[in-house]
């Protein structure tokens, strides 16, 4: 069998790591590993798996630890945990109140430093490696590096730089570096790990970054700083391989039995024998009350709900398929595979939220039960009557242990990057529609140059803007990549500055509005340019709760603050604006 992707057989030596350094010393292995290092092809290897542990990957609550810190979609409109925010969404954020920017700092420059000393140490081992492997070797360290660069000067902006890893003295006076700047060496190492890396790799081999992964990253960082030609080419170049495809089904592709798709670009897998799996801190808080406790913590926003098309192609407020009182019919089948479809079968549940359902039915005792998922029956029930089904499949239950793949990207993303970059460059071809197509055709299960979807056919640029910020959300709901799309975008001054809604806080405020024929919501939400629903203006609003109020300052929050402990380190950091 061959592999088109990095999906490793870190799967083993990464647990193995993992299960040997339970609280890993991610220090430069400079520091550590002495003369007698890097001299065979076993050391390099070993040294390049470690750059693929989790924690150098952050995107779900538990990818530094068994402690649940934060998943990066809880910055974003896509969240909703009761009624309580975060940092980065309450407008407190500052270098010192957040675990998850200090540790993506950390992270990322411990992997850097990783990276550094392979590539300053690998000469040792030139003649017990063969050519080929030993440039192969080079790009896949030069590839990370590249990554851990982008995420850096994607949140920071201007950030440290360097290439050849720093004297602990010259560590405490080093200055930023401009993102400009480092831009430009992101894509000399994406290049070369694109000329060196493997299309596909063998059984036999270790399966780690790809030529597809390089241009895929690559044409990623480009687009988030408006680079657009390099981003579309970039994707091209990924696409031209051949090698990838949608999978069919766009539900199974998220779960813990779906592994290496063909989809999959670039994924790391979990495995609980070895370690790498979702523990329970990270995993309870997606579940409903009737099936664990605690939970309900982490759901999908109303926002993110309504912004899901109907089956005609329209939005909620422009369609006649729609219905406020039947909220989950006639919707784009993206809906119903991300949100817990009220009435169906979740978990041998009948998840109802309804405020009447005191009981529920339990498919496997064949009888009502009561209903913990409902305000009448629990009040932790899920505060806005919504539960995440994206990726959550039967064993999330059995031990809270979970091994989905981290997919950090997908073929759909580099389909979806080449068609936005083609938008903004005003150069709106049939490609452009093809590719959308294919992407909106795979949720319907059906091909793309077929009638029995709603095909997008629109060329104005404004126009399928709108139409490709709407398919990246319905897409990539909860993988941990709406945050940076509403940076990029530079909506989240709006978007992150709306009111999260929720039920009302009684049992018998939620009855009223069943009475009034309001439930789940009375009401359709005005969705604006960007594709993005508000309800500030939706009739009967005031009927239901506020749950939290977002807050984000365009002065200052579209950059992350240079964590406080490493200014009093090093005071010629200094920080970004208004911090």
């Amino acid at each position: 069998m061959k592999f088109r992707k990095l999906y490793t057989l870190i799967t083993g030596v990464v647990g193995l790591v993992l299960i040997s350094c339970h609280d890993l010393d991610l220090q430069p292995l400079s520091q550590a590993s002495g003369e007698t290092w890097f001299t065979d092809e076993t050391q390099v290897e070993m040294s390049l798996n470690t750059l693929y542990l989790h924690q150098f990957w952050p995107m779900f609550k538990c990818d530094w630890g068994t402690t649940a810190i934060m998943s990066l979609d809880e910055a974003s409109d896509d969240w909703m945990n009761r009624t309580t925010l975060v940092p980065f969404t309450n407008g407190t954020l500052n270098g010192d109140n957040s675990t998850f920017v200090k540790n993506t700092w950390s992270y990322s420059y411990k992997a850097i430093s990783r990276a550094n000393t392979i590539l300053e140490n690998i000469h040792r081992s030139k003649e017990n490696i063969k050519d080929e492997y030993y440039e192969r070797y080079m790009a896949d360290a030069r590839f990370v590096r590249a990554c851990m660069y982008s995420r850096l000067i994607s949140r920071f902006g201007d950030v440290i730089y360097y290439e050849v890893n720093m004297d602990l003295e010259d560590a405490y006076h080093v200055k930023r570096t401009d993102k400009m700047e480092i831009l430009q060496h992101i894509y000399n190492d994406f290049d070369y790990a694109a000329e060196k890396l493997p299309v596909e790799y063998t059984g036999a081999e270790t399966k780690r970054a790809t030529k597809g992964a390089a241009y895929a990253m690559k044409a990623r960082i480009a687009l988030f700083f408006k680079d657009y030609e390099t981003a579309r080419d970039a994707a091209l170049q990924c696409i031209n391989l051949g090698v990838y495809e949608l999978y069919p089904d766009f539900g199974e592709l998220f779960r813990s039995k779906t592994k290496n798709s063909i989809e999959t670009v670039f994924g790391i897998p979990r495995d609980h024998q070895f370690g790498s799996a979702i523990p329970p801190n990270g995993v309870r808080p997606y579940l409903s009350r009737n099936v664990t406790s605690p939970s309900t913590t982490a759901q999908p926003s109303w926002d993110l709900f309504c912004s899901f098309l109907c089956t005609d192609g329209k939005t909620i407020d422009e369609s006649p398929l729609y219905n406020p009182n039947e909220p989950f019919l006639n919707r784009d089948p993206r809906c119903n595979y991300t949100i817990v479809e009220f009435n169906s079968n979740y978990f041998g549940y009948n998840y109802t939220p309804h405020p009447d359902s005191t009981t529920c039915w339990n498919y496997e005792l064949n009888r009502q039960v009561p209903n913990k998922d409902s305000k009448a029956g629990d009040q932790y029930a899920s505060y806005n009557g919504l539960m995440l089904r994206k990726g959550i499949d039967e064993d999330w239950n059995d031990d809270f242990y979970v091994n989905n793949d981290k997919l950090i990207m997908r073929y759909a993303d580099v389909l979806l990057i080449y068609a936005e970059a083609k938008i903004e460059l005003n150069d709106i071809d049939q490609s452009v529609l093809d590719v959308m197509n294919k992407v909106r055709a795979r949720a319907y299960k059906t091909d793309y140059t077929s009638s029995t979807y709603p095909r997008i056919t629109e060329t104005g640029q404004a126009g399928l803007r709108r139409i490709l910020r709407i398919e990246r959300r319905m897409e990539f709901a909860f993988e941990a990549l709406r945050y940076d799309d509403i940076i990029r975008w530079r909506i989240a001054e709006t978007v992150m500055n709306r009111s999260n809604y929720g039920l009302p806080t009684s049992v018998a405020d939620c009855r009223k509005l069943v009475t009034d024929g309001l439930w789940f919501f009375g009401g359709t939400p005005e969705i604006d340019g960007n594709g993005c629903p508000d309800f500030s203006r939706m009739a009967n609003i005031s009927r239901y709760r506020v749950l939290s109020q977002r807050v984000f300052d365009p002065a200052k929050h579209y950059l992350w603050p240079i964590p406080a402990s490493e200014i009093l380190i090093n005071p010629d950091l200094g920080n970004n604006p208004n911090y």
